[in-house]
């Protein structure tokens, strides 16, 4: 228990006193400080800001029709059912997007 006190009294003390701070070094730090907050609010938000409207806007032309389906014999191919539900749905199938081997479950909405 005191290994314990005593590492963690070390580590604390450490923490508290960092390093050495001369003069030039804190002034460098200051400034770098200052020039990434800069960068952070000129650059980096309003990039955010446009990757955002990017993205809204190219799911709001986006068409949202379901492709048709064509029955390839290279896909869907089930040698032994899963062993949940029917044994034909994968874990998370979406009956909406994801098709079974015969086609689509539910009808166009």
């Amino acid at each position: 228990m005191a290994m314990l006190s005593r590492a963690s009294w070390v580590l604390s003390r450490s923490l508290r006193t960092g390093g050495r701070c001369f003069s030039a070094a804190a002034q460098h730090d200051a400034q770098s400080s200052r020039t990434w907050k800069i960068l952070t609010f000129v650059v980096a938000l309003p990039g955010v800001g446009v990757c955002m409207l990017n993205a809204y806007l190219k799911s709001q032309h986006h068409s949202h029709e379901r492709p048709e389906f064509i029955p390839y014999t290279h896909l869907r191919i089930r040698t032994k059912p899963f062993p949940w539900g029917n044994g034909d749905k994968t874990l998370f199938h979406n009956p909406h997007v994801n098709p079974l081997p015969s086609g689509y479950e539910d009808s166009e909405h």
